[in-house]
């Protein structure tokens, strides 16, 4: 997915022609030149330029005649058929832009996943190394304090423990203020002291 789509030469070269009799260089009525040399201009096989030509007669933009050679039939043919491929073109350059994004919310999804870890890695060795370590304690359904904000509920005038982060899945929101609501099933990460924890727990399951 995301890789770049390449028309086929022929149809390139279709496409290339329909432009030239749109623009006026190839007029209605008029003969385009043979294949032979149409197939030195663009530098392919004449088998190439038949593929062409079958294309552009199958759209009706020109026709073929025995001793007549290939005549201009439509310029407004034309102009749809030019129309249509640039059409299919935004819809390739959009489905690639699209994938390109796709890749870089991957890239940022892994990264913030990386510092989750790093910070629940903080955590655990800052709480074997200060008195004031990061307590967790997740917020249970029959909660008095589910619905309302950190504010609300005093928490740290009950509690003496200060909100550092609140865990929600694998996204964690770091100092929240106070205005930030509790929800059923968030983990608290708070510092405080030792029965910090124990008056934090108290507190939320009451």
């Amino acid at each position: 997915m995301g890789e770049s789509i390449i028309k086929p030469v022929y149809q390139q070269i279709a496409i290339d022609i329909a432009n030239r009799i749109v623009n006026g260089e190839f007029i209605l009525g008029s003969k385009i030149y043979g294949r032979s040399t149409l197939a030195g201009q663009y530098g392919v096989s004449p088998e190439t330029i038949r593929r062409a030509v079958k294309f552009l007669e199958d759209m009706e933009i020109v026709t073929v005649k025995a001793g007549s050679g290939i005549i201009v039939k439509s310029r407004d043919e034309a102009l749809k058929f030019v129309e249509r491929f640039k059409n299919i073109d935004s819809m390739l350059s959009l489905k690639k832009r699209i994938w390109n994004i796709i890749k870089e919310k991957n890239k940022l999804d892994e990264e913030v996943k990386s510092c989750i870890n790093k910070f629940i890695d903080y955590s655990e060795h800052v709480r074997k190394s200060t008195p004031f370590a990061p307590i967790e304690v997740v917020i249970p359904k029959n909660s008095h304090l589910v619905g309302k904000t950190i504010g609300e509920s005093n928490f740290w005038q009950n509690t003496s423990a200060t909100i550092i982060a609140i865990k929600k899945d694998d996204k964690i929101v770091l100092s929240p203020g106070p205005y930030q609501d509790f929800i059923v099933g968030d983990t608290l990460v708070m510092i405080g002291d030792e029965e910090a924890y124990q008056r934090a727990f108290k507190y939320l399951n009451e």
